[in-house]
């Protein structure tokens, strides 16, 4: 898995940068808006079910197939009202009918989406290699024809219907990956009483997933609508490169929080300490990150996306910044877990995209892009500092991080 994440970094990054620059700012900005609003609605059609079903799963595994089946079908209805929903409301957008197509082409792959169900019988079996190696398929094969498509110039059409032979072609390869297996096939074991349990379990899921979709992609939409296109490709150019590593301090906790769980059962004092050091350390490497990139972001930006996308240099100047905040509201998200405390993350996550819309309607008509990175590192850091501060179960955990900054609470040996 930590494999397929580098490979998809180097791919994402590389092959991602290609095409901008092919593209160019202006017709780059109408791809990744029509990606954004698209992705923004792909919440419904996951419908939360993604942690219950392989819950399910572990507890009940003789009733796989209707677990897989009815969870199937949940998804391929939620993904046809997905495109039901997304149709209506770029009515209310000022898109031309082009950007609209785009935005449905791409919102037809959650259709596909559907065999992520074979996701969850392989999470529930640890058996996940499969799936990195479905994706690590996917990958290479969106990479090719996108090169294809640079080398022989066509036009922005075809990198939109990449877009949906990407999920295409995961959905294919992980229901082939499934009859691997010969384990027969779950799209005839539909159950209405297993379909409402678990709608009833996961239609929460689906409020916060809806939320933090729109925490993450608000900024291209507001942009799109009060700065153009064009404004869309610089600031997606930019947090391509800013976003890049995330995936790191997600891998690193997941690695380490078993052991920070566990040193509870020794000492409360153990478990703080590991939990501390875990703090400042993802602190102190989002800065590492952020210093340097702040005085090289003018001169990465002009090599890596040419002198068309100049102006995402100070975009990324700033919007790096927001990685520590970022590393941080990952560490504490697995504390809130740890501590039966999952409202709290949901809260903050909606917090923090209230602010990120407020201010980016106050700061991108003075400042333009930069005002809507100046937003998503202040909205970033209410959700993963700030918040901790204003309840009480949460509050020792803004102090840690505070402490983080200053190496407080370390010990070695802990």
């Amino acid at each position: 898995m930590f494999a397929e994440q580098i490979l998809r970094l180097i791919a994402g990054l590389l092959v991602g940068i290609w095409v901008a620059r092919y593209l160019g700012p202006g017709q780059f900005g109408v791809f990744s808006y029509a990606i954004a609003f698209a992705a923004i609605f792909s919440a419904i059609a996951k419908l939360g079910l993604d942690g219950i079903v392989v819950r399910d799963l572990v507890r009940e595994p003789s009733r796989r197939d209707v677990y897989l089946g009815s969870a199937f079908w949940l998804k391929l209805v939620g993904a046809i009202v997905t495109l039901v929903v997304i149709a209506i409301s770029t009515q209310l957008f000022s898109n031309d009918r082009t950007t609209n197509l785009y935005i449905l082409i791409i919102a037809s792959g959650t259709i596909f989406q559907s065999f992520e169900v074979v996701d969850f019988y392989f999470q529930s079996q640890v058996l996940s290699k499969f799936v990195s190696i479905c994706k690590l398929m996917q990958l290479v094969l969106s990479s090719l024809l996108k090169l294809y498509l640079i080398f022989t110039e066509a036009d922005l059409f075809w990198f939109v219907l990449v877009s949906l032979i990407d999920q295409m072609i995961l959905g294919l390869s992980l229901y082939l990956a499934y009859r691997y297996q010969k384990l027969g096939g779950f799209y005839s074991h539909f159950d209405l009483t297993t379909a409402k349990q678990l709608l009833q379990n996961s239609w929460p899921l689906i409020f916060s997933g809806l939320v933090i979709m729109i925490y993450m992609r608000i900024d291209q939409i507001m942009i799109k609508e009060m700065l153009g296109e064009k404004a869309v490709g610089l600031y997606s150019a930019a947090t391509r490169i800013s976003e890049a590593w995330y995936f790191i301090p997600m891998l690193l906790t997941n690695s380490l929080f078993p052991s920070i769980v566990n040193a509870k059962k020794v000492s409360e004092t153990l478990y703080l300490a590991r939990l501390q050091r875990l703090y400042t350390f993802l602190l102190w490497m989002g800065v590492a990150v952020a210093l340097p990139m702040t005085f090289m972001s003018n001169w990465l930006i002009t090599l890596l996306y040419g002198e068309a996308y100049n102006d995402a240099g100070q975009v990324l100047m700033i919007h790096i910044w927001a990685g520590i905040f970022v590393s941080l509201g990952v560490a504490s998200g697995s504390w809130y877990t740890s501590e039966n405390l999952q409202r709290y993350a949901f809260y903050r996550t909606l917090l923090g995209a209230i602010i990120n819309v407020a201010l980016n309607l106050v700061l991108i008509p003075d400042f333009g892009l930069i005002g809507a990175a100046i937003a998503t590192v202040i909205s970033y850091m209410v959700a993963g500092l700030l918040f901790d501060l204003l309840t009480v179960r949460t509050r020792k955990m803004f102090f840690m991080k505070i402490n983080a900054i200053f190496f407080k609470g370390v010990k070695v040996g802990s």
